[in-house]
């Protein structure tokens, strides 16, 4: 039996938008102020049932210019953050230029998309919904595309005229994370050369009622400022966000032939399921998750020198993660939940925080989480930032966990 030939993969770009900005400068600046982007939302009031009021907006968002008004027809906001996104990850990685010109490369089947995100555009949902329950309504036949759960792979693809393979991952809060390890495997075991790989997320009042009707979702309407805070004692629940992120992925040979310069080098990718409660976290899935990753990766845990913890801020969900974290590296690893700044952004949050991780280990400078005053006690003994610190490491891991019990878990190298 002959052995399977693998290539190295690697970061040659990304793109971002996101309660901070579009650029990684824009949050490395947020990240440095140690503030958070949560405001109070009046709109939701209106709503009886929920008593979340807060979440952390894109605030005066405005898509690529050059979209036409047929190219609108078939996206809705998270799809609109998502081109923008995928679109600033080809440029940071040398395939479009800055006269707009897009290579060969894009458009003859080397180039593939992976992305997702919780649920499309819930606005064309509601539209789809008044057919049935008004019998009558505005959808067109544009409306399922906007609200399909692959509209963001769907349209980045159909925008750039990419012509290589599709990967809808529509999986929560592991959509984004799915795309990127999905996206590694494709290229490392030789289907494609390059993947743009992500996710997204636009804010949507059906979202944080679900976390509220779980108990999940912070009350701390007065204080914007002081939620969420993963890991805290006095934590109350998550805080939604929206945007989108995008990683461009190339084998090692296809970076070389185009002379294109590498962020990072992803080495490992596990994933496992809980396969018990679909909205109950198992602490020992999750270690498995990463215990995959750096049986991937071919590394030992003590080369890992910070964890991204996927940590919302729930009662339950910090723990456990802290938990799996402390089985797999012991109590001296250093940790942070970036969500603690930009709430969380759900389908986009496993390509940001994977970007975030890359930029503090190129850095050498990784920020805390913030709000964090007093670790609950009920967490496990871990090095929990909550200050901004500098580390020199070649290795940092991303974990994302999600409705239905999925784990991922995703390493990246210094180069």
């Amino acid at each position: 039996m002959s052995s399977i030939k693998t290539h190295r993969v690697f970061v040659t770009g990304y793109g971002i938008v996101s309660a901070f900005g579009n650029s990684w400068q824009e949050c490395r600046e947020g990240f440095q102020k140690k503030e958070n982007k949560v405001i109070y939302m009046p709109e939701y009031t209106k709503v009886h049932e929920l008593k979340s009021y807060l979440a952390s907006p894109v605030l005066n968002y405005e898509p690529l210019q050059e979209l036409t008004r047929k190219d609108k027809r078939s996206m809705g906001r998270v799809s609109l953050m998502s081109v923008h996104a995928a679109k600033l990850a080809m440029q940071s990685a040398g395939l479009i230029l800055d006269d707009g010109s897009i290579s060969d490369l894009v458009t003859n089947g080397s180039l593939g998309v992976a992305a997702g995100s919780s649920t499309g555009s819930t606005d064309a949902i509601v539209s789809m919904a008044k057919l049935f329950i008004a019998e009558s309504s505005d959808c067109n036949a544009n409306t399922y595309i906007k609200m399909m759960p692959h509209t963001i792979a769907a349209n980045i693809a159909i925008y750039f005229h990419i012509k290589g393979r599709v990967i809808p991952t529509s999986s929560a809060c592991t959509s984004a994370s799915h795309a990127i390890g999905y996206s590694y495997e494709s290229i490392k075991f030789g289907r494609i050369p390059m993947m743009i790989a992500g996710g997204g997320e636009e804010l949507c009042m059906s979202e944080v009622y679900v976390f509220d009707s779980l108990y999940a979702a912070s009350r701390k309407n007065s204080t914007p400022k002081l939620t969420p805070s993963p890991f805290d004692k006095d934590r109350d629940g998550l805080v939604l966000g929206e945007g989108a992120c995008f990683l461009l992925l190339e084998s090692e040979e296809s970076m070389i032939k185009r002379n294109a310069a590498p962020i990072a080098e992803v080495v490992g990718y596990g994933s496992s399921c809980d396969g018990t409660h679909i909205t109950r976290p198992q602490n020992q899935t999750m270690k498995e998750a990463m215990e995959l990753s750096l049986a991937d990766a071919e590394i030992s845990a003590d080369k890992i020198g910070y964890v991204n913890a996927h940590a919302t801020a729930t009662s339950f969900g910090d723990i456990q993660d802290s938990i799996a974290t402390n089985q797999v590296f012991g109590e001296n690893i250093y940790i942070s939940s970036l969500k603690s700044y930009l709430g969380h952004t759900l389908g986009a949050c496993g390509a940001m925080e994977s970007l975030f991780s890359i930029m503090m280990m190129n850095e050498k400078i990784f920020y805390p989480t913030i709000n964090l005053n007093e670790v609950d006690k009920e967490c496990a003994k871990l090095n929990y930032l909550t200050d901004i610190i500098n580390i020199d490491t070649d290795y940092v891991m991303n974990n994302n966990f999600a409705f239905g019990g999925i784990n991922t878990s995703l390493i990246f190298k210094r180069v």
